[in-house]
């Protein structure tokens, strides 16, 4: 006759899974002897080492009662359920996992490759978080209207970016949004942005392609729908279209 702490360290479990599968019904609780100790006899011993047996398998504990007292065959019945039941769990977390390797990719999980080497550019020559976040917004709505388009268009505006001045206009246009709105200043930018093609969105042919600073568009946009107006851009985006020079 063994105390629950010697049965504890015969099985290599602790003294609370032992009360814990008294309380889920899989094991007796015995009487206390004279001295007030539960003793464990052969019967209890022999059953909790099948409890553990089948726990350690993967068996839920919701199970084990019914594993206890089943026939030969039910027993291998329900143990091929319980393999069905664990293949399926198995293929599930391989799944989980296959989607936690896909976001440790970034933006390359929702976006071109086209994309995504631009907006790894314009980090690169120093853009804010901010706008390289609005820039990638831009093109996932661009993505969901245009996904045969976007690709080319990315293309094309990376290959704008290796021009030095280009460069040097895209950071002053992100500079710009800290600008008070009648700062001088956006009228020159206004004109350089004209003189990069303009602001105006793709056409639904696709046959237009998305322009230097269309960006400017969107953040402004997006701004002013969460309540957050960037003044200076706003009045950029009017400057830009009362300056520029009719077709």
């Amino acid at each position: 006759m063994l105390t629950i702490g010697q049965v504890a360290t015969y099985l290599g479990v602790t003294v609370r899974a032992i009360r814990h599968y008294h309380q889920r019904g899989l094991l007796p609780e015995p009487e206390r002897d004279a001295s007030g100790y539960r003793r464990y006899g052969a019967d209890a011993v022999v059953t909790l080492v099948r409890i553990k047996a089948m726990s350690d398998a993967g068996v839920p504990l919701a199970r084990i009662d019914e594993l206890m007292a089943a026939s030969p065959e039910q027993f291998a019945t329900s143990v091929a359920a319980i393999d069905t039941d664990l293949k399926e769990q198995i293929s599930d977390l391989k799944r989980r996992r296959r989607r936690i390797a896909e976001l440790s990719a970034g933006d390359r999980l929702f976006l071109p490759e086209e994309v995504v080497a631009l907006l790894d550019r314009v980090r690169e020559i120093g853009l804010s978080q901010e706008a390289v976040r609005t820039e990638r917004d831009t093109w996932i709505l661009l993505v969901a209207q245009y996904p045969d388009q976007v690709p080319g268009w990315a293309a094309e505006k990376l290959a704008m970016l290796e021009d030095v001045a280009f460069q040097r206009l895209y950071l002053t246009a992100d500079q710009a949004a800290g600008w008070s709105r009648d700062d001088p200043r956006l009228e020159a930018l206004a004109d350089e942005v004209n003189s990069f093609g303009g602001l105006r969105a793709p056409d639904t042919d696709g046959k237009k392609p998305i322009l230097a600073l269309d960006a400017l568009v969107a953040v402004t946009i997006m701004a002013a729908q969460s309540g957050k107006p960037v003044p200076a851009l706003e009045r950029l985006v009017e400057l830009c279209r009362l300056r520029a020079k009719p077709n």
